[in-house]
Order: structure tokens, then C-alpha cells, then sequence
């Protein structure tokens, strides 16, 4: 039986987000990730597969990235925008850029900042 391979042209096509949360204290992503995942599922909804990244946060700086359907990028930057708190704790978060490819969005966003 042979098997069959989905085209290119019908993959779902992702994005990495790189984002960076603003706060007075350095809070952990272990903390906050679910916060910002349900809350960016409840904005954006389940189409959009969204995912927080936990291996590639950047404690020291911050910095994270999140996975994120091609269709709903401006979405999630959106309702990256919208939230102020989490862990009872006042935060800004900042979309630092978009790649297509995972290694690139870290070297740019991560690494370098």
C-alpha cells in the first residue's frame, strides 16, 4: 500500500511570534503560560493552534515565542496587547517579531536581544 503525502500547498502554515513580557519583577513562564494560552485561546479561538514555546523562554531576558497559525497572527498580537495582568502581577507584553522558521525567530529575537 502506498502511502500518501499531503502537497505543500494544503499543510497548515505557522508563524513564531517572538515576545518579550515587561514587568517590575522577572516572573517564570511556568507561571504565566497557561494564562496567556487560555486567555489567547479565548480571544483568538482553538482554529488558530496556539502554542507557548516553554523550551525556548529566555529567563534572563524575558523572551519567549509562541507558535501560532499563518491566518491568526494579527489576532494573537491583538490579544498579546490585551493582556495586563497575570500571576497578580502587572505585565506588559511586547510582540518583537514574526519568522516562518522556528531557528530564525530564536537566533533574531532571543540570542540577540
Amino acid at each position: 500500500m502506498v502511502k500518501k503525502r499531503f502537497l505543500p500547498s494544503k499543510k497548515e502554515k505557522k508563524r513564531y511570534l517572538a515576545f518579550e513580557i515587561v514587568s517590575k519583577n522577572k516572573i517564570e513562564l511556568s507561571k504565566i503560560a497557561g494564562a496567556i494560552s487560555t486567555s489567547l485561546i479565548e480571544i483568538v479561538g482553538y482554529e488558530a493552534h496556539i502554542k507557548v514555546l516553554v523550551e525556548k523562554w529566555n529567563e534572563e531576558n524575558q523572551r519567549g515565542i509562541i507558535k501560532v497559525n499563518n491566518k491568526y497572527l494579527n489576532g494573537l498580537k491583538n490579544a498579546l496587547q490585551l493582556i495586563n495582568k497575570a500571576d497578580h502581577e502587572e505585565i506588559e507584553i511586547k510582540a518583537l517579531g514574526v519568522s516562518g522558521i522556528l531557528n530564525k525567530a530564536e537566533k533574531r529575537y532571543l540570542i540577540a536581544g
